[in-house]
Formats: structure tokens, sequence, C-alpha cells
């Protein structure tokens, strides 16, 4: 059986830890693979914080954290192979790129996540810096001998926008472990008022004061609004605050077991990874019609998708879902199935290690054909 030892750089920021966590649950089910794991650390602290350009520069800084580690990595063992995730540890390691077979892999490009720039509080530079960061993306996306993007819409970025040819491409989601997700009994019809359950970090660019909002006109049927989410908020008559709940925990299982339905109206996301976490659960979603969502929440089938900002349309879909069990219950069953077939974290990590291993065989035979010339 042939043995793989193949490096893993991932970002470690936002949801791309979840994604990491992921891929270091699933990727030892392989016995095949001897994964090297190099987690680029987002934050800066110490001495290191006052390093002008570095301490601003996610790209910087993840560039020379990732060579640094790969450095070390390879003292260690002889690769076969890198997958990066995403792009960014990539972009200042082109010469690992070139030395070994590399996958790189996305959930938006740069262009695309400039088009949620308002809600990130990221401005984009002057035309040359814009240019240098488009160049230095498409060389990236160049080197790597395949791209794996997280969405369709991902795909057409890259296409599109960085002339990667299609072809180049494969889309695998990075999704979750269903089976951990799964409620341990089906969903029946309530006899209490519905329950609605929010998850986003960063509560505002999540859409959580359009959902407290609408919350707010829905409270004449009962309905009780559940929000995990690091900021605070003021607790009020029918809601219900978490600052501490842990990725994955078992708390935060059961919280999606006990709620109704899936409420994210975000104004900027590529595709949210709690999204298959509900629809894991079985639950009904509502969600916003952007980046990569319609792919995860199907309109009128999984859930429904409402434009971002819309606090009518938001409300609306809401009340609507509360008013009819039997649709939420259609709905939920169809998004596990959905969410199963197409987003389960184990089958696409073993989707996502075929792919390495098979460029990891091409690579070999080139270098034994370029031998024996």
């Amino acid at each position: 059986m042939a043995i793989y030892d193949i490096g893993f750089v991932l970002e470690q920021a936002l949801g791309h830890i979840t994604h990491a966590k992921n891929l270091q649950v699933n990727v030892p089910n392989d016995p095949q693979v001897r994964a090297h794991w190099a987690l680029v650390d987002f934050h800066v602290d110490g001495l290191a914080s006052r390093v002008p350009i570095y301490k601003n520069n996610w790209t910087v800084r993840a560039g020379l954290r990732a060579r640094h580690q790969l450095a070390l990595m390879t003292k260690q063992t002889n690769l076969d192979a890198l997958f990066f995730h995403t792009q960014v540890p990539a972009i200042l390691a082109r010469s690992w790129l070139d030395k070994f077979p590399s996958i790189v892999s996305l959930d938006a490009t740069p262009l695309q996540y400039d088009e949620f720039g308002g809600v990130y509080q990221h401005e984009k530079g002057p035309a040359w810096l814009e240019s240098l960061k488009w160049r230095l993306n498409r060389d990236c996306y160049k080197a790597a001998r395949r791209i794996v993007a997280w969405a369709e819409w991902t795909k057409l970025g890259l296409v599109n926008a960085y002339e990667v040819p299609s072809e180049k491409v494969v889309v695998i989601p990075p999704g979750v472990n269903v089976s951990e997700w799964r409620r341990p009994a089906p969903r029946e019809p309530l006899n209490r008022p519905a329950k609605i359950l929010f998850v986003g970090g960063n509560f505002e660019r999540k859409g959580g004061s359009n959902l407290l909002e609408a919350f707010r006109s829905l409270r004449d049927v009962g309905v009780e609004l559940h929000l995990v989410t690091r900021d605070k908020i003021a607790v009020e008559k029918g809601l219900f605050v978490y600052n501490d709940m842990e990725p994955n925990s078992e708390p935060l299982k059961q919280l999606f077991h006990g709620c109704d339905i899936f409420a994210l109206p975000t104004f900027g996301d590529s595709l949210p990874m709690v999204l298959s976490e509900a629809s894991a659960s079985g639950m009904a979603i509502v969600s916003t019609k952007i980046a990569g969502i319609p792919e995860i929440v199907r309109h009128d089938e999984t859930g429904v998708l409402v434009p971002p900002g819309d606090t009518a349309a938001l409300t609306n879909a809401l009340r609507s879902l509360l008013a009819s069990p039997d649709q939420r219950l259609t709905m939920g069953s169809r998004a596990l199935a959905h969410v199963s077939k197409n987003f389960d974290a184990a089958t696409n990590a073993q989707r996502l290690l075929d792919l390495i291993k098979a460029e990891a065989d091409i690579a070999k035979f080139q270098r034994q054909k370029a031998a024996s010339t």
C-alpha cells in the first residue's frame, strides 16, 4: 500500500478554524496518508505586533509564518504533496508550490471578498497595490497543480477574473461531520412556541440586528430567539444570549437540536459552515441570497432566502415558517438529505485526499519520466 506524506498548511481565521479541525478529524481515516500540520495563526502579539507591515498585513504575516513552518516540516520528512487552505498563506510561499505538487483551496477570491469589503471593514488600496495583489493571486493559482473551490460561485470567480482554466478547479465544499450533528430523534410537531436560533460571532455582519428587529415584530406568536455570538446583547423577553459556546461542542449541538428554525440573514459570507450544521440537525433555514449560500440553502426547498438587509422580507419568511410546522419539518428533512449528500465533511475530506494523492502520483510519474530521458 502506497503511503503519502502530505503537508497541510491551514489558515486559522474565522470559519477556517472549524474547517481545519474537521480535516484533522477526518484525514487520519485514510490509512494511506501521513498528515503533517502547519496551522497558520492569524493573531499577532508581543514584539511582532510592533513590526510595520507585518502587524497589519495578513498576507505577509501568513506567508512568512507558512514558510517558517514548512521549513521545519521538510527537515523532518520528505513530502509528497502540499495542501494550502486558503490561498493567503500560499501567496508568499511560491517557492514551496514550485518544489512540491500543491493544491490550493479557497472559499472566495480576493475580488469576491472585496464585494463584501464594507461589512468586513476592508477597503481597497491604491490602484498599483490592487494590481500587484491581483498578479500575486493569479500567479499563485497558476503555480498550483489544482485548485479546490468551496462553491460553484467561487469557481466562477476564479475562472472569470483570474485566468484560471475551468478544468483546473474542483468544487469540494468543506461541510460538517453530519453524523455528529444529526438529531438523536426525528423532529416532530411542537407543543410549545417555536424557537429561532442564530449563530454568528460578528453579530452585525451576520445580520443579527435585522433578526432582532424581526423577532420583536413576531412576539405576538410567542416565539423565542436564541443568539450564539461573541458580542454582548441585552437580554429581553423571549431572548436568550450565549457568549461562551465553543464550536462543535456538545452544548452547541444540543441547542441546535432544541431549536426549530435557523436564521442567518448575513450581509457578507462566502459559504458559512454553520449552515451545514443547521442542515445536518434537520432545521429549516432562513438566510440571504448572496455568494455560495444558495448552493447549500435551496430556496423554498430546504429553506428561504431573502435579500440582505431586508427586515420586512426576513420577518415575513420567519412568520410563514412559524405558522407552518409541517413546512418546517419538510424543509428540515430535505436540508438533512441535501447536506448528507453534498456537504458531509468525512466524504468531502476523502474526495480531497483522493485529489491530492492523484496529483502526487502524476508528479512522481513526471519526475521518473524526466529522469529516464
